[in-house]
């Protein structure tokens, strides 16, 4: 089967782009959101899904190309549950993350909130940037615009440390260069809940950051300005645009299988293996 440069040699089970560098992760990243999957059909994934077990058992038929293997398994793992083998729900799948989760970003966004639909803390940075003498009306405006930022930031930081505490006591996995498990460590879960929380940091920022600088820059142009109806639509498309680019760029910062060295490691773990490295899975 010839490969064409896209399309490497089909690997079962294995990402189509390199993991080692950030532009490999972030194409990947991108093929798995990809909102295009939710559209296929039931007889078009059990195509699919046939045609991976085919290939898993040495029997494809003859003409199948590395692409039409790549984009079967890129369309079982955006429906398919790993583990149940059952179809996961639309808006809980990776490609749903953006076509569901705008409209409630767009939602979140929208000026003259009330009390009740802004934590409690959040209005209390409001306060303290309206009681900030030092700036111009103008400048305090642009700054409340940030206010979400740090208030999501923070959330998403906590909410990983609760869901995630239990690793730092028992400690996570960590695997040699053949895949077998070599001990669990605690040193590698707080790497992996370090790289999972500046993930969680940047994960908000182009949507929270973005739309605020380059609303303010819309916003006075004549466009806008004479038809101020049309800042609603603008903003929308705005932050879809942002929404979209923040997943992939957030998750590609790191690698899925992190790797470290065993001498940074407890010394049990240093001792159960030859491997100068082992792996662990930093979670998402």
């Amino acid at each position: 089967m010839a490969a064409p440069a896209d399309y490497p040699p089909f690997q079962l089970g294995k990402p189509r782009f390199q993991q080692t560098s950030f532009y490999g992760r972030f194409r990947h990243f991108l093929d798995i959101i990809d909102p295009r999957t939710l559209f296929v059909t039931e007889s078009h994934l059990k195509e699919a899904v046939q045609l991976l077990e085919d290939y898993k058992h040495g029997t494809l038929p003859p003409g199948v190309t590395n692409k039409e293997l790549w984009e079967a398994q890129k369309i079982k793992q955006a429906i398919i549950h790993p583990d149940t083998n059952e179809t996961i729900f639309m808006p809980f799948r990776m490609s749903g993350y953006i076509p569901f989760g705008t409209p409630i970003v767009v939602g979140l966004l929208l000026p003259n909130q009330t009390l009740a639909s802004t934590v409690f803390w959040q209005v209390g940075l409001n306060v303290l940037v309206q009681r900030a003498n030092k700036f111009t009306p103008a400048t305090r405006l642009l700054i409340q615009r940030f206010v979400p930022f740090p208030a999501v930031a923070s959330a998403n930081i906590c909410n990983v440390v609760l869901m995630r505490h239990t690793e730092l006591e028992e400690g996570i996995d960590v695997l040699d260069n053949n895949g077998n498990i070599v001990g669990s460590s605690r040193i590698a879960a707080k790497h992996a809940l370090l790289e999972t929380a500046l993930t969680r940091v940047v994960l908000p920022m182009p949507i929270l950051v973005l739309p605020p600088i380059i609303m303010s820059i819309l916003e006075k142009t004549s466009l806008l300005r004479s038809r101020p109806r049309m800042i609603l639509p603008v903003q929308s498309l705005v932050c879809l645009a942002a929404f979209g680019l923040a997943l992939p760029l957030a998750i590609s910062l790191f690698p899925q299988m992190s790797e470290i060295e065993t001498s940074r490691l407890e010394p049990e773990i240093a001792m159960a293996t030859t491997s100068k490295t082992v792996v662990y899975n930093k979670g998402l």
